[in-house]
């Protein structure tokens, strides 16, 4: 067995993820030694969850979009990789999902991250991602934060979620269609000619 097998087993048999182990949930995340994108969300989607695929949503098709990708560079390229902060559905809240368990990405993130050496571009999406990896380097809101991704470049690229919840927001803050998304290809390019 791997290490990254060796990391998986314990996810399984960890107390707090028992309930999705008895129901034969496995957790949902892709880690590759030779990934060099990482994308960092808050968990996997219901439909993630019952395919094993994660991001084969609308809102990953978005995602892909503004990426400037391909399906099959996103799955199968080797230079993408996907960690959530939960590797679980969290269940449904009154607005869209419920957010990750605390203390997952605490425990699980740091092994696993340990293992993609070569990590060059990683996106924070959405307002979990960016708390747990931006901390107080965080701006006033999310608006400000993605409008301000330069300033944690090349570590971190932070991004709104791209799920249908948000089509208000990106028609509230067209300079992210026009300025932020044309960036974000540009690195992301910049990755797949190396």
């Amino acid at each position: 067995m791997t290490k990254a097998d060796d990391i998986f087993q314990a996810i399984q048999d960890d107390p707090q993820n028992e309930a999705f182990t008895k129901a034969g949930i496995q957790p949902l995340y892709k880690v590759m030694p030779e990934a060099e994108i990482l994308i960092t969300s808050q968990a996997p989607s219901r439909r993630a969850q019952e395919s094993m695929l994660f991001w084969d949503d609308p809102s990953g098709d978005r995602l892909r979009d503004w990426m400037g990708v391909t399906r099959e560079q996103f799955y199968n390229s080797g230079k993408v990789a996907v960690l959530p902060l939960d590797f679980y559905f969290p269940g449904k809240g009154v607005r869209g999902d419920l957010p990750p368990r605390k203390g997952f990405a605490e425990k699980w993130h740091a092994p696993l991250l340990a293992l993609m050496p070569n990590i060059k571009l990683n996106l924070l999406i959405g307002q979990y991602a960016q708390k747990y990896y931006l901390q107080k380097r965080r701006q006033k809101n999310l608006s400000e934060t993605v409008k301000h991704y330069a300033d944690y470049m090349p570590e971190y690229f932070p991004l709104v979620h791209p799920s249908p919840l948000n089509y208000g927001w990106l028609k509230q803050h067209p300079w992210f269609e026009a300025e932020v998304v044309p960036a974000l290809q540009a690195e992301v390019a910049d990755v797949f000619r190396k």
